[in-house]
């Protein structure tokens, strides 16, 4: 059995209510009729119900059981202007502009769902920017308890792969996380050891990567590294990380005897800690386009409430996946 018929089996288990907002895009719609059939989530769709439904019936798709949320006759619509301009008053939120929003921007509002509790989270970006979907879900639904930033990750599943969990690893920052600092670093790799963990199941083993492995190298970029590394150590004890590694080195046990002798990581990682967006984002598409790997993400991590993000060239069944994955972050808040 594949990664995500593991994870389709287990939002089976417990179903979620997830939004999608992006109704005007065909790979939406299609995506939330096989959702619907194969009993993933419930599905809130956001928009006009008749234009909806015509879409549906051009593609040829069935969306019965689907819930379509109109903003311009939904009941609750006065209950979320509020919710949306309590929450950012203090950014001079005003109620008539949390009021206008809300009609015309079908993203916040599928946010402020999850915000009040109507839906337990969302996915978009298959027709949006990555900024565009990150944006209205850090300012209302805010980071989670105990989390020092929100970060990304993809689930890179590799065919005939006997790396990682067993062709399964998961990649971060990818996709939000420009530059981070050591610190910063050190808290994408523990929140993404724990989002392994709860998604793929296995133990997970922390790379951080590098040009460089164990002091090869010389630069501030290996510094910046090797300081997140050790203050992971300090920080997360309990999490196994080692760094600073090239890629081989973390991955391939031969390669880890001679330039990482002794190291619980190397050879054995399942968590690639990439130091910043270029290279992380560079990464996954290689492995996505090269090896023929599914990629699912971008993933968020650290939020109150899971939204997550798309690529634009994802396909129907990427965003099939992607709510899968979400509706198993939900099952855990």
């Amino acid at each position: 059995m594949s990664y995500i018929d593991l994870i389709k089996d287990k939002a089976r288990a417990d179903v979620k209510t997830i939004v999608l907002p992006e109704t005007r895009d065909k790979r939406t719609l299609i995506a939330a009729s096989k959702i619907i059939e194969e009993g993933l989530a419930n599905i809130i769709m956001v928009g006009n119900e008749e234009k909806i439904m015509d879409g549906a019936g051009w593609l040829e798709v069935d969306l019965d059981g689907v819930t379509v949320v109109d903003p311009a006759n939904c009941e609750k619509f006065e209950e979320y202007v509020t919710l949306l301009y309590e929450t950012r008053k203090a950014k001079g939120m005003t109620m008539e502009k949390a009021r206008e929003i809300l009609l015309k921007d079908y993203l916040t509002f599928g946010v402020v769902m999850v915000k009040a509790n109507d839906a337990d989270g969302m996915v978009a970006g298959a027709c949006h920017a990555t900024a565009d979907v990150l944006r209205p879900s850090l300012q209302i639904l805010k980071t989670a308890p105990g989390s020092k930033l929100v970060s990304s990750f993809f689930i890179m599943d590799v065919p005939d792969c006997k790396m990682g969990a067993d062709g399964t690893f998961l990649f971060g920052d990818c996709g939000l996380n420009q530059n981070p600092n050591a610190e910063e670093l050190a808290a994408i790799a523990d929140s993404s050891a724990k989002s392994f963990k709860q998604l793929v199941g296995a133990k997970p083993i922390v790379a951080m990567l590098s040009h460089s492995t164990k002091g090869s190298a010389k630069h501030a970029l290996v510094d910046k590294v090797v300081e997140a590394t050790r203050i992971a150590h300090e920080q997360y004890p309990s999490l196994t990380v080692d760094g600073e590694l090239q890629a081989d080195a973390a991955l391939v046990p031969s390669v880890a005897k001679s330039k990482a002798p002794g190291s619980d990581v190397a050879g054995k990682a399942n968590v690639l800690i990439f130091p910043n967006l270029d290279c992380g984002n560079i990464g996954y598409k290689l492995v996505q386009r090269l090896a023929k790997a599914e990629a699912y993400g971008p993933m968020l991590q650290g939020m109150a409430k899971p939204v997550n993000d798309l690529s634009r060239g994802c396909s129907w069944e990427d965003i099939v996946g992607v709510v899968a994955l979400t509706a198993v972050q939900a099952q855990l808040v």
